[in-house]
């Protein structure tokens, strides 16, 4: 399925209910490819080794530095 996605004045996507309904999540993975931005759910599979990923803050908030995944989630579970 195709779509066309517009943003808001923030910059904003919002990701088809469809879509998210598809994967049963509300998580994505986006990563820039040349000139492609590629968008794909990130599901988190217990039994599995999952990827580690960075999640990226906006430069203002964090000076345009990373925080990993795992990271993340101990200062949320705090």
């Amino acid at each position: 399925m195709t779509t066309i996605l517009k943003t808001t004045s923030k910059g904003q996507i919002t990701i088809p209910i469809e879509w998210r309904r598809k994967f049963n999540t509300n998580q994505f993975i986006a990563t820039l490819k040349e000139n492609k931005l590629e968008i794909e759910p990130l599901i988190i599979n217990k039994n599995k080794e999952v990827k580690e990923f960075t999640v990226f803050d906006a430069i203002r908030d964090n000076q345009g530095k990373g925080i990993k995944a795992k990271d993340l989630i101990k200062i949320l579970k705090k």
